[in-house]
């Protein structure tokens, strides 16, 4: 066992495999009874020393298709803000931090899970893994103007905040600390640039199939929910009385329409502006920057839904754009542009046409459209493009969404990564080289290392992208007519 004094007090963890580990550390008080739906409060000192030797439950999770895929995380609780660290020593190396924010559509997911396992990182790289819980759903994300909103932002401010505090106590460098994330987590860790509460808090951004950053504030899945209930609009001393399975249940009736109506809201002082305006104004400059995608995102979502699995005709593309509120003349020449674009490389229309639309709908286009604006004030910012695919299902998901967390964190041994990659012995040598290029940016901003090409930054006039698959390799300017197609419908 080992025991670090940290500002709140004593903690104590263990040593395993050459690593110090510490699991379940409270960030901030439970956020329970009148504390639902607040901002996180910072955690109170306690007496004596506390074990932090087993991981903190996970946040209420909302339903989600994927389930059945990688399972879900027990148990579950409101008192779930805790955050791990995976430490190579306790002294005054000062190693670099990497903060990991998890996915999970604002819906679903946890620090617990073998997915997000620090160790391998860690050890490889000398560097402190941090991995946070937070609050999701309507727990989160609940939107009440004047009330409550974006809690689960602020939760994650917070546990920043604690580490950039208390991380030297466990060797590492507070003024380097990386941000990084992926899907909703990736969500995060962009919006984390436009939340004045965070900057100063981290130096580097490492976000992993970013979802579009609507711009749109609503209310709408907030009143869904406390109609579902049966509570007055508004009414928020109701809904802090009542059970969390009975929000749940409530909660997984909006999200079956829209699976991220609870997500962070741009309004007010913690989240006044849309990350893109801020960093096209440049104020993110001096924030190191890699954003990256999987070739088949939208894979992972459409192969589950039996309306989109066996579509035989272009009405689903165009119901589908509609749906996301394109005009169908932007709508036709979407599908047109992709069809041009890419003749010759999809097969299965139009299922494959659609794969591509909605993965850069969803996906790679906002993440570009960051990668743009970013690259004109800081060099260091980094494209790269995850194209290896799993044989599960008959390669029906190919290199799908979150296809590349098992190669980040070599987390091949969790069940849930085991069931997205399949029984695939060809993994070893391009999880070495995606872990070396997380580490390497970590380390300074520059994710070049021996084992991959020379990576350029990523500029307009070459829009260089790392291409990682089966192959490791420097495309320039990869699907450019598709990017441009977004241009002026992704405005914001």
């Amino acid at each position: 066992m080992i025991i670090v004094e940290v500002e709140c007090g004593k903690v104590k963890g263990y040593t395993e495999n050459d690593l110090h580990i510490f699991k379940g550390i409270p960030y901030a008080e439970p956020p329970v009874g009148d504390l639902r739906f607040n901002p996180p409060q910072a955690k109170k000192p306690w007496d004596g020393v506390l074990e932090t030797t087993e991981f903190g439950p996970c946040a209420f999770q909302g339903y989600t298709a994927l389930e059945g895929v990688t399972g879900k995380l027990q148990p579950e609780s409101e008192d779930c803000l805790t955050l791990n660290i995976w430490t190579p020593g306790i002294d005054d190396k000062k190693r670099p931090v990497m903060f990991w924010i998890h996915g999970g559509g604002f819906l679903f997911g946890g620090s617990k899970s073998p997915a997000y396992d620090g160790s391998n990182l860690a050890k490889r790289g000398d560097v402190v893994i941090v991995t946070i819980n937070y609050r999701l759903g309507a727990f989160g994300y609940l939107f009440i103007p004047g009330i409550t909103a974006n809690v689960g932002q602020l939760d994650q401010v917070l546990a920043l905040k604690w580490v950039y505090d208390n991380i030297a106590k466990f060797g590492g460098d507070p003024s380097n600390i990386t941000i990084f994330g992926e899907s909703a987590g990736a969500y995060s860790v962009i919006s984390l640039l436009a939340m004045p509460a965070a900057k100063g808090l981290f130096s580097r951004v490492i976000a992993e199939s970013m979802p579009f950053i609507d711009p749109k504030v609503t209310k709408k899945p907030t009143k869904q929910l406390m109609r579902a209930l049966g509570v007055k609009i508004g009414d928020i001393d109701t809904l802090r009385k009542m059970t969390p399975e009975e929000i749940i249940k409530a909660q997984n009736e909006v999200t079956k329409q829209n699976g991220l109506a609870f997500r962070p809201i741009i309004y007010g002082d913690a989240f006044p502006t849309h990350p893109l305006t801020i960093i096209k104004e440049g104020k993110c400059k001096d924030v190191d920057l890699m954003m990256g995608t999987n070739l088949n995102e939208a894979k992972l979502f459409t192969s589950l839904d039996p309306n989109l699995r066996d579509i035989n005709d272009d009405k689903a593309i165009l119901f589908y754009l509609g749906a996301m509120g394109i005009n169908s003349e932007n709508a036709q020449n979407i599908i047109n542009t992709y069809r041009e674009a890419r003749e010759g490389i999809l097969s299965n229309e139009p299922k494959e046409l659609l794969d591509a639309i909605a993965t850069d709908l969803m996906f790679r286009a906002a993440t570009l459209q960051i990668l743009e604006a970013q690259s004109k004030f800081q060099q260091n910012t980094y494209n790269y493009l995850f194209t290896w695919k799993t044989s599960i299902y008959d390669g029906m998901f190919g290199s799908c969404h979150a296809l590349e967390l098992p190669f980040v964190f070599n987390s091949f041994k969790d069940p849930g990564m085991k069931a997205l990659v399949g029984n695939a012995s060809n993994t070893e040598n391009l999880c070495e080289r995606m872990m070396d290029a997380w580490l390497s940016f970590a380390r300074d901003g520059n994710p070049n290392h021996d084992g991959i090409p020379n990576w350029p930054t990523y500029e307009e006039k070459n829009r260089s992208t790392l291409v990682l698959g089966n192959e490791i390799k420097i495309a320039n300017s990869l699907f450019d007519k598709e990017r441009k197609v977004w241009d002026k419908i992704l405005e914001i």
